[in-house]
């Protein structure tokens, strides 16, 4: 499970996101919810559902859907609590720790028992539960076990790629000066590069991972 440090960094991470995407984002109330609906739909595509052809699962992709369904499930939160980031982290805090006790869900006046549910099943319903404005963060963890993917692998490529969205924005991605390639790789894989070498726990595992960046990007 998340740490109070880790979940507050999320939350503070996110935050600033929403405001260097729309300073008004919290009185712009943006349909963070319906962007889970479509973000979950593409993990659906990455699994594979076409009865009548063969098809592969992606777990990568799907890996990289869950931490952008992710992104829009903090931004409803932190926009539930009008953008406060310590009602925000009491919410979220709430929510977390209901997940144990919450492996059934009632939802249009049928029971579902998560646990029961193949992946597939469970992504439709985190569709329909985010159509009707509604977080449950059990069904989510649940999609997370299936796709496997820890709490601790959620908070370091949530925070790794805020990070790269910031030291990109930071360093012309707008204006178009920002050199993705960095001698002839991505900065992606810089990214993960560095992230292995840091620990996620340590309280500046996000200057640290900026500062590692910095030092890698071409001058």
């Amino acid at each position: 499970m998340l740490s109070d440090l880790q979940t507050r960094t999320m939350l503070s991470l996110q935050a600033a996101m929403n405001a260097k995407v729309d300073p008004n984002w919290v009185a712009a109330r943006y349909p963070y919810m319906r962007a889970v609906v479509i973000e979950a739909a593409e993990a659906i595509e990455h699994h594979g559902w076409k009865w009548w052809k063969k098809q592969e699962k992606d777990l990568p992709q799907l890996q990289m859907e869950l931490i952008d369904i992710w992104h829009f499930l903090l931004s409803e939160i932190l926009l539930n609590e009008e953008g406060s980031e310590s009602a925000a982290l009491h919410r979220l805090t709430a929510l977390l720790r209901s997940i144990e006790a919450s492996q059934q869900v009632d939802f249009d006046g049928k029971q579902y028992k998560i646990s029961s549910m193949d992946l597939l099943a469970q992504l439709e319903l985190l569709i329909a539960l985010s159509a009707a404005r509604k977080i449950e963060l059990s069904v989510f963890s649940a999609i997370m076990r299936n796709c496997e993917m820890s709490w601790t692998d959620l908070y370091c490529q949530y925070v790794g790629k805020n990070v790269l969205n910031f030291f990109r924005q930071d360093h012309g991605y707008q204006d178009g000066s920002y050199q993705k390639m960095w001698n002839g790789r991505e900065d992606n894989e810089y990214l993960v590069e560095v992230m292995a070498t840091l620990d996620p726990s340590d309280t500046e595992y996000k200057d640290k991972l900026y500062s590692a960046l910095r030092t890698h990007y071409p001058n």
